[in-house]
């Protein structure tokens, strides 16, 4: 693992991978205690970017 450049090809990534300590892996993160209420478009969100196209 070469911790100064990126991989470039992908069993240098592979390799990188490898040295992933197992306390930083996704299988043993704990699950969150708090879930985010969904989010939602009201009106007046809507209005602010009503007249933007680059919104649309």
């Amino acid at each position: 693992m070469n911790a100064v450049t990126e991989p470039e090809t992908l069993s240098e990534l592979i390799a990188d991978c490898a040295f992933i300590p197992a306390t930083l892996q996704a299988e043993s993160l704990p699950t969150p205690l708090v879930t985010a209420e969904p989010w939602q478009v009201d009106e007046a969100c809507h209005a602010q970017v009503a007249e933007l196209d680059a919104y649309v």
